[in-house]
């Protein structure tokens, strides 16, 4: 009868101290399990705190390059509006360079007209020059011939013969001729010294009018490379502002998916804080139930 009592006592008392060491293992078990899961939520807070880190500074940075872009596509509107007032103001020199060519070669023309005109006026004087003065030696050979036919008679017939009178007639109207065709000799020198002038000063006026044309010409080509020059600046303008609207638009296509990013980060780093804190609460919950 004691035996069998012995026997139970002893078999009660091991598996209680089963059953203890069974509790003891599964709460050794439990403490690891949490001690590791609360060791990964901190490592995993470390990794959402690196990476929101980085995501900001993205974000940042993405916003640097938005700004910059703004400011560039302003700019280069800025440019592109300075530019087509060249453009314009180019345009209107080289009309005007146009319509003064055009005056240009207006007035050389007249003034080669005008020179011409004066040259064929000197030709004409020259002309009537030669031909008065021919006139004149002929009037002076008749004066002498009728002097020598004036001697001959009053020696002849006597300074009262109608011989000697019909001589000095003819030597008064020989000397009359030659008189006239003096004056229109000098006339003729008169008109050919003035036609001369005239047509020296056309023609100073013709080199001054191909000094103009020239300097035009010259101004008006100047112009063209300079509209040429701004249309180029222009262009290149207009080609850097849609360069810089791609930009602007992949800029904040980047910045808006590091703001997803960061969102995202920021829920992973709560959710690993509300993990951690669970599980410090999951360690703390057995040890005081053992107290």
């Amino acid at each position: 009868m004691h035996t069998h009592r012995l026997t139970g006592r002893t078999a009660l008392a091991l598996a209680f101290a089963g059953l203890l060491a069974g509790g003891a293992y599964a709460q050794s078990q439990d403490s690891t399990s949490q001690q590791q899961d609360s060791k990964q939520d901190k490592k995993d807070i470390r990794q959402d705190q690196k990476d929101l880190s980085k995501d900001r500074a993205d974000r940042n940075a993405d916003q640097k390059d938005i700004n910059q872009d703004k400011r560039d596509i302003k700019n280069d509107k800025q440019d592109i509006h300075q530019d087509n007032k060249d453009i314009n103001a180019d345009k209107r020199d080289i009309h005007q360079d146009n319509k003064d060519i055009k005056s240009d070669k207006t007035d050389l023309n007249k003034d080669r007209a005008d020179r011409n005109a004066d040259q064929r006026d000197i030709n004409h004087d020259k002309s009537d020059l030669s031909k008065d003065r021919v006139e004149r030696n002929a009037d002076q050979r008749d004066i002498n011939h009728d002097k020598q036919d004036l001697k001959k008679d009053d020696q002849k017939y006597g300074a009262n013969s109608s011989e000697a009178q019909a001589d000095r007639k003819d030597l008064s109207k020989d000397r009359a001729d030659r008189n006239a065709d003096q004056r229109d000799i000098n006339h003729d020198k008169t008109d050919l010294s003035k036609d001369r002038v005239d047509r020296n000063a056309d023609q100073r006026d013709i080199n001054h009018d191909k000094k103009d044309l020239t300097a035009d010409r010259t101004d008006r080509k100047n112009d063209v490379k300079d509209l040429n020059s701004d249309r180029k600046d222009r262009n290149q303008d207009v080609k850097d502002l849609h360069s810089d609207q791609k930009d602007l638009t992949q800029d904040r296509q980047d910045r808006n998916k590091d703001q997803k990013d960061i969102n995202k980060d920021k829920k992973d780093l709560k959710a690993d804080h509300k993990d951690l804190k669970k599980d410090r609460r999951a360690a703390a919950a057995p040890a005081s139930r053992k107290r």
